[in-house]
């Protein structure tokens, strides 16, 4: 499949509402959450005033100029937070796009992004059972705390 990474532009912010909701990991597929989960607030801190912080960058993937995915980054008190310095990682593509290898690189792609800004690290918290869970240990990120529900993940530069 062909696909370009770029940067998401800033009138595409908007966009980030349909992958925070891509981004939830749905075990049973038959009973999906309801769209309006997103206004959760320990969900809106991945997207509300995306753009706004020194530490939000986003890129997305793009096929036939349609874009199908995005890799974003925060420094929030989100669910994979380590510390004030490492932005945390949110990843999403939609369904019919899963399995071309575009979430890997759009996820290597933003590690090279905050590698040449200077960060140290950076960080994401995965749900067990999720299927991502591999590529991101593939990539490079390592377990470095879990609940019963997550592993809390971190890659250092």
């Amino acid at each position: 499949m062909n696909y370009l990474i770029r940067e998401m532009q800033k009138h595409e912010y908007t966009l980030l509402n349909d992958f925070l909701y891509e981004a939830i990991f749905q075990r049973d597929e038959n009973h999906l959450a309801p769209r309006t989960i997103i206004n959760d607030p320990a969900l809106q801190v991945y997207i509300k005033d995306f753009g706004t912080m020194k530490d939000d960058y986003c890129l997305c993937a793009e096929v036939e100029k349609k874009v199908v995915g995005a890799v974003w980054v925060r420094n929030i008190a989100g669910f994979g937070r380590v510390d004030d310095d490492t932005p945390e990682f949110a990843t999403s593509l939609y369904q019919d796009f899963r399995g071309n290898g575009i979430g890997t690189e759009l996820m290597k792609q933003m590690l090279r992004v905050l590698q040449r800004k200077g960060y140290k690290k950076a960080s994401l918290a995965v749900q067990k059972d999720n299927y991502a869970f591999r590529m991101y240990q593939k990539i490079g990120f390592k377990i470095i705390g879990e609940n019963t529900e997550e592993f809390l993940m971190e890659y250092r530069f």
